[in-house]
């Protein structure tokens, strides 16, 4: 057990008997004719979910949210019987023949606990929605934490979701919805409420007790149902009061034939009586410069509530609005970040524009500005920690987190090595849009999807050093209809994070400031009140407060008026600036270069740059680096210094 208390509720007994580790039976309080196979996390004790065991004649079973699977198989009983045993993200030991699995006995009443090692870094808690979450669990008779832990809403799957706090409680969305009846289900978005965390509901450790809007027949109905035949898909949801004073629920929707056929854009508020999102307004396909929002967040801009996008990905926010209702939902006040040249002819670096001021009076304007900031939102990447490989986020979520004082982004992958969109990452960076530089892979999936990753704010544990985020879980894109996973697939799978886990050591900017020529991280920045003093970042290196033992400290002395660097402590008292690699420290990554010391013999200032930088004239190179640090990527300096948290102002 950890430090959240990992041990699941529903796996306390009253009678607690000696297990030996590795899979050896033990006699459990159950009784009936199954045989239990446990499969826990062998760092934590929990039991670990999309575990998949297979017998030699590849009889497939998969555990449930409690890490449980209930075997029966005529025939297999009360014998020695060998499981393979595989989860993404995780591995089981090898025989001596290289076999990643365990012959156990089958003796019915009895339980086989399995230790399975986890190679994530995030934890995989449950799944959230669909049937069977906890069917092993139930047919075996161990408690479960959910209402209803075998069907709920008679929903059998789910796509991508969206969560909005409206009247204090948490609103769900999600797409199409698969039901047990037909295989054509709800595709007009399914939506439920949950109590948070401390207000009626589970620890969200432990689960979350979903309250389905249903039909007349108990199924998951349309929230977003439209006269007009189609596909309607809801996203940006946030609330916002309207000229009477109500906390009113909004959402840009779009109306489809197919998945790329787009009918019909426009904004829809919820309607408390009939429970229903209904069309205020109703717009043509360029109605905002981009076609999807995806998930609202929060940002305080000089004071003022704004809510900002991740569109088009969630490293490359570029949309905002401020949050009144008149902003809402006229498309003209949106605001886009772009570099793009306004109607009016100025021409500056990006910055926040209002929509209809980069348009003008040109009505045919309209589509060409849009394609432009389309295409200006293309290729949006992030650097592997590890590798130094590029990343390219498709979607995500970005949100500040209090623990780490920065914004954070949990994005899944396009075009990923081990699946074309399966692996999450983390990453952070210091304002909403940037600067966004390097990232850490927390999930992995093997042939398998896992996208649209949400991040869950209102779950953040421990001052937010431990975040929740979900994601779809489906074969689509990465895999294949015979090896989808039952009751897993197309579903919602939750994870936990702990932001302290030292492989999540991520560098930050450090900014060289404009005139005084001094470096500072963002903390030291924000200090001085000096945004926009900075000049530029000529590299990454790692924060006081995430140095590991293998790195040295950095100080900055200030010596008659200009910022030298040195890994000497200066004064007993000072404290490092940052932490970085030693300078005779071997690295394969092509991100971690040397930092070269630079003098200008005439003004005796100092500048620090890698072994990349361009030696100007004037200024001499010292023979040796003074250390290692992160080289930072090319591209546009992004910084949004007005913006800061909700509540910070």
């Amino acid at each position: 057990m950890n430090r959240w208390g990992l041990q699941h509720i529903m796996v306390a007994f009253v009678l607690v008997l000696p297990v030996t580790l590795g899979g050896s039976l033990v006699r459990a309080t159950e009784s009936g004719r199954y045989f239990v196979i446990h499969v826990v996390d062998r760092q934590t004790g929990r039991g670990v979910p999309l575990v998949e065991l297979r017998t030699t004649n590849n009889i497939r079973y998969v555990t449930d949210s409690a890490g449980v699977v209930a075997f029966y198989e005529p025939g297999l009983m009360d014998r020695d019987v060998f499981f393979f045993v595989e989860s993404h993200g995780y591995e089981f030991p090898k025989d001596g023949f290289g076999m990643a699995g365990k012959a156990l006995r089958t003796t019915p009443g009895t339980v086989a606990r399995l230790e399975i090692d986890r190679i994530n870094v995030a934890e995989r808690l449950y799944r959230v929605t669909g049937q069977g979450i906890y069917r092993d669990s139930v047919l075996v008779g161990r408690p479960v934490p959910l209402k209803n832990p075998v069907l709920n809403g008679q929903v059998m799957g789910q796509d991508s979701v969206f969560t909005c706090l409206y009247r204090g409680r948490l609103f769900w969305m999600w797409g199409d919805t698969g039901r047990p009846a037909y295989p054509l289900g709800n595709f007009e978005m399914s939506g439920a409420v949950s109590d948070l965390p401390g207000r009626g509901g589970l620890d969200p450790a432990v689960g979350v007790n979903l309250e389905y809007f249903v039909d007349e027949n108990g199924f998951s109905r349309p929230m977003a149902p439209l006269e007009e035949p189609g596909l309607v898909w809801l996203d940006g949801l946030l609330t916002v009061e309207d000229p009477q004073g109500h906390e009113r629920m909004v959402a840009k929707f779009a109306r489809l034939e197919g998945l790329g056929d787009v009918r019909e854009r426009g904004v829809v508020v919820y309607n408390d009586t009939t429970r229903t999102f209904e069309p205020v307004v109703r717009a043509g396909l360029d109605f905002l410069p981009y076609t999807n929002t995806g998930h609202a967040f929060p940002v305080s801009v000089g004071g003022r509530k704004y809510y900002y996008f991740t569109s088009p990905s969630p490293l490359g926010v570029r949309l905002r609005v401020r949050a009144q209702w008149e902003d809402v939902i006229d498309p003209s006040r949106h605001e886009v970040w772009t570099a793009l040249e306004a109607a009016d002819g100025s021409e500056r670096p990006c910055r926040w524009v209002r929509f209809a001021d980069l348009i003008g009076t040109d009505a045919f304007a309209k589509p060409a500005v849009t394609k432009a900031l389309e295409q200006e939102g293309k290729g949006a990447q992030v650097l592997d920690i590890e590798s130094g490989q590029k990343v390219l986020p498709h979607n995500g979520t970005v949100y500040f987190n209090a623990h780490r004082q920065r914004w954070v982004g949990v994005f899944v992958q396009h075009f990923g090595e081990r699946s074309f969109l399966g692996e999450v990452w983390y990453a952070e960076a210091d304002t909403p849009v940037g600067p966004w530089a390097y990232a850490r892979k927390i999930v992995t999936h093997k042939k398998y999807s896992f996208y649209n990753p949400k991040h869950h704010p209102l779950f953040d544990q421990d001052g937010g050093r431990a975040i929740f985020f979900e994601g779809t879980y489906s074969f689509t894109f990465s895999g294949s209809l015979e090896t989808s996973t039952p009751r897993y697939d197309y579903n919602q799978i939750m994870y936990r994070l702990d932001l302290d886990d030292p492989r999540m050591v991520l560098p930050v900017a450090v900014y060289r400031m404009r005139e005084t020529g001094q470096y500072l991280l963002r903390e030291g920045v924000e200090q001085a009140d000096a945004w926009n003093a900075v000049e530029s970042i000529p590299f990454y290196a790692v924060g006081p407060d995430r140095a590991k033992e293998d790195m040295i400290a950095v100080y900055a002395q200030q010596i008659r008026g200009t910022t030298r660097l040195t890994t000497k402590r200066p004064a007993p008292s000072a404290d490092p600036l940052f932490y970085a690699r030693s300078s005779g420290e071997a690295d394969e990554n092509p991100c971690v270069v040397a930092l070269y010391e630079y003098h200008h013999a005439e003004s005796g200032r100092y500048r620090y740059d890698t072994e990349a930088e361009t030696q100007q004239a004037g200024w001499k190179r010292a023979d040796e680096p003074l250390c290692r640090v992160w080289k930072a990527p090319a591209g546009p300096l992004r910084l949004d210094t007005d913006a800061g948290p909700m509540g910070r102002d």
